[in-house]
């Protein structure tokens, strides 16, 4: 008989799952569970926001492929962390929350923090539901690693109220599913046939592949063996980027639109008909369209489809390879190849500019050139992530994550903590715009004090460009409101907090910072490059609702 408190029973069912980090931030209602994890081996990792220990548990995921951890106390913990939950769902990345609540006999009647967090907690998870017994805290744990990871990745919510967590169960007698990896299905076999078919008719077939395929089993060869076979155009979007290197020659990222608008055939995987793809409006009329989706409720949603396949975006994949192993295009790929060079050649002079204050395609530029094997690098803003986008060449293993279809800012630090711990032979990026920096930058103490390096550019035009550059159009200069920011030193800030710091105003200045903030990170210090940058056309026109 081995007697341990309700905090050791639920690091006990983390460790059965090989969760190896716990992030949070302190609270008494759930104190007991990083007690358990200190005898687990489970490292507890401390934010100064629930909603950044939320992130980071995204995060996790994101480079893991399982879902990430975190405990959050009662009340405002729960109310703190919501974002994060938000947003975890809106992308369909799995995670676990633990919320903590008051004893199980004072619910209801006032005691601190109390409050229902379930109701809360629904619309945003794909499961929230209150542990109702210490001996069943591991028959809960281990429903919600399947529920998270199963069909389309969701967030789960699970209640822990302090009593359940202080009493005592007997560890080596409780009830437990044995681990497994979460189930990814194929396509139907008549409707690979029809979309095969569809797709041996086409003459200029284009392929986008979404964030879906992070959570595929071929997620790290479907992508390029297909596009090998058929020699088509592929766009990658989220966390697709990657699958195929810069330099492939399927490989398009800045001629979607003209694509879709010649295409006669568009095979869209894991990508809804959203605004990014304006409704599924993007599609020229007369193309035929092949949807792939783990969420039925997607297959078809905002425009008509001719073949709707619910499956795993590399599973089907190998399914269509296989049913359709030839399809080759040359003059369709030689036509988008032209557009897609024009499309790039137009951003050379900016890349190379030696002007100063830096174009802030140069500072990317500038990045990409560093960028090593293994490295992550996260988006977190608007204006200069979406150009940092176009401009830096992902490849697999390397990691791109921004905060998907919710475009909540405020997800760099929680991400960059997660990849810094996962990777430390790496270095995590986070390309910041100044504007969002403000949301979570006292992050940066808690990356100093748990020696967690991040490295950090901030692409400063003070302001927050993708909302303001509209606003002026719409309204003028004079009526441009709550869009305009100072050159703030926002490096010092991660310098008082026991960071690297680093401002540059001129383009030369640009690598010889960003060298000496890499030899901080490697030593395992955070570190910030703050750019003062120019104005740029590169992005007008973008929407940014």
């Amino acid at each position: 008989m081995t007697m341990v408190h309700g905090g050791r029973l639920v690091a006990h069912a983390l460790k059965r799952h090989g969760v190896s980090h716990l992030f949070t931030l302190c609270g008494g209602h759930i104190q007991a569970i990083y007690d358990g994890c200190l005898d687990e081996g489970i490292r507890v990792v401390d934010t100064r926001h629930e909603q950044t220990a939320g992130h980071a548990a995204d995060g996790y995921a994101r480079v893991t492929g399982k879902p990430g951890v975190c405990a959050v106390t009662a009340g405002p913990g729960v109310t703190d962390v919501v974002t994060a939950v938000a947003n975890a769902h809106r992308a369909g990345v799995p995670m676990v929350v633990f919320g903590g609540a008051g004893p199980t006999q004072l619910a209801d009647m006032g005691s601190l923090q109390d409050m229902n967090h379930l109701d809360l907690m629904r619309p945003i998870t794909k499961w929230a539901v209150r542990i109702s017994e210490t001996r069943r805290i591991m028959e809960y744990v281990d429903a919600a690693f399947r529920v998270a990871q199963a069909d389309v990745p969701g967030p789960v919510f699970l209640e822990v109220p302090l009593d359940l967590l202080m009493n005592f169960g007997d560890l080596s007698d409780l009830p437990a599913t044995h681990p497994t990896a979460p189930a990814r299905p194929g396509g139907d076999p008549d409707a690979i046939a029809r979309a095969a078919a569809l797709l041996a008719q086409a003459e200029r077939p284009v392929v986008i592949v979404g964030t879906q395929l992070r959570w595929s089993p071929r997620r790290d060869t479907a992508v390029r063996e297909a596009a090998e076979a058929w020699g088509v155009p592929f766009f990658l979007n989220g966390m697709a980027r990657g699958a195929l290197p810069y330099e492939h020659p399927a490989f398009f990222s800045r001629s979607r639109r003209q694509a879709l608008q010649r295409a006669d055939l568009v095979l869209i995987f894991g990508t809804p008909f959203d605004f990014r793809i304006d409704y599924g409006r993007a599609i020229a009329p007369g193309a035929k369209v092949v949807q792939i989706d783990l969420d039925g409720r997607e297959l078809g949603r905002n425009r008509a489809v001719d073949v709707t396949i619910d499956g795993d975006t590399g599973i089907v994949l190998d399914q269509l390879r296989a049913a359709a192993p030839a399809i080759k295009s040359p003059a369709w790929l030689a036509e988008m190849r032209a557009a897609e060079d024009k499309a790039r050649g137009k951003m050379t002079a900016e890349i190379e500019s030696s002007s100063s204050p830096p174009n802030p395609l140069r500072v990317c530029a500038e990045i990409d050139k560093r960028l090593g094997p293994n490295d992550v690098v996260v988006g977190d803003g608007g204006d200069f992530v979406a150009t940092a986008a176009n401009v830096l060449k992902m490849r697999q293993p390397q990691v791109w994550m921004d905060p998907g279809p919710l475009g909540t800012l405020g997800v760099g630090p929680g991400y960059a903590m997660a990849a810094s711990l996962l990777r430390p032979d790496a270095i995590t990026w986070i390309v910041f715009g100044d504007g969002t920096f403000g949301l979570n930058g006292l992050e940066f103490e808690a990356m100093a004090r748990q020696r967690i390096p991040v490295l950090a550019v901030i692409g400063n035009d003070a302001g927050w460009t993708q909302i303001r550059r509209g606003q002026v159009e719409m309204y003028g200069e004079a009526r441009a409101t709550a869009t305009a920011l100072e050159y703030t030193h926002y490096e010092k800030v991660v310098e008082a907090c026991g960071g690297a710091g680093f401002w540059v105003e001129r383009a030369e200045d640009i690598g010889p910072a960003l060298d000496q903030a890499i030899a901080a990170v490697r030593s395992g210090v955070p570190a910030c490059v703050n750019v003062k940058i120019a104005k740029s056309d590169f992005r007008k026109g973008a929407i940014s609702v």
